[in-house]
């Protein structure tokens, strides 16, 4: 079991919906967060109006970064070092997503999301790993989404990067299970999360209909799973019931999967053509 009382954990994307919803729990579970976002005022502002609400844990500092490039990566570890305090749990949890055609969509804004993604949790992992593997104590999670489980049509470069963070955390977690450093990979469904305003660029962009809001999960029950599933140092982490259902069907029936995934575009796009 990893324990999150008294746990000193550093937490990206902090200032998101599943963030904010993962900075609350963690602290009423009694944990010491180290919280870090792009941007430094609102980081500040919310650790400080949650915290005012939650009495128990305890926020050790709020660092920006900009995690898109590997000097922000390694200012964030180096800001972390410089608290003389060992890492306990590692969530890379800073995410963006952008929807469209992969070709309508500018290079230079899915090369950033593979940045962020993708990238930066290996670049951090690889940071912060060495002192765990040392200690033979730690824990890595790597929030992912069912969509590194499932492609979808407008969400290609999105997929790429969270199929990506499977494969690497299926990797790291082999290579440092015999350190006794565990390694969680959460694939939540669409939640209720500001990530839903993304960018949209082309054709699939313009006759993109949205979301039903009763397909969408609660960011709060869904890290409630998580951090069930962490607790418990589970690999695959499946928080809600419809994430849980479309791995099962890829797993198992993925023909049905590809006849459940062309009614549901008809939901979401109008004259849906790729």
């Amino acid at each position: 079991m990893t324990k999150l009382e008294n746990a000193t954990v550093v937490l990206t994307g902090a200032t998101g919906g599943f963030g904010q919803q993962l900075t609350r729990q963690l602290l009423a579970a009694g944990s010491r967060l180290i919280l870090s976002d792009r941007h430094q005022p609102t980081l500040s502002h919310q650790a400080q109006l949650i915290k005012q609400e939650i009495k128990t844990g305890e926020i050790l500092a709020c660092f920006a970064a900009d995690l898109s490039n590997r000097e922000g990566c390694e200012t964030l570890f180096n800001q972390v070092q410089s608290l003389e305090i060992p890492i306990d749990i590692l969530i890379n949890n800073a995410g963006l997503a952008i929807y469209g055609r992969m070709d309508e969509t500018p290079p230079e804004k899915w090369e950033t999301l593979m940045e962020v993604n993708l990238i930066a949790p290996m670049r951090l992992s690889s940071l912060f790993v060495g002192d765990m593997i040392s200690r033979r104590q730690g824990h890595i999670v790597n929030i992912s989404s069912v969509a590194g489980w499932s492609g979808k049509a407008g969400l290609t470069h999105y997929c790429a990067s969270k199929f990506g963070l499977r494969g690497f955390s299926e990797g790291l977690f082999d290579e440092v299970k015999s350190y006794n450093v565990k390694v969680t990979a959460v694939y939540p469904f669409f939640s209720r999360t500001p990530i839903l305003d993304a960018e949209k660029y082309g054709t699939l962009a313009t006759n993109y209909q949205g979301l039903p809001e009763a397909w969408l999960t609660d960011p709060q029950q869904v890290m409630k799973a998580t951090l069930r599933g962490i607790k418990s140092n589970q690999l695959h982490v499946f928080p809600d019931s419809p994430a849980n259902l479309i791995h099962l069907l890829k797993r198992y029936t993925p023909f049905l999967l590809n006849k459940i995934s062309v009614l549901a575009d008809k939901k979401l796009v109008k004259n849906p053509k790729i």
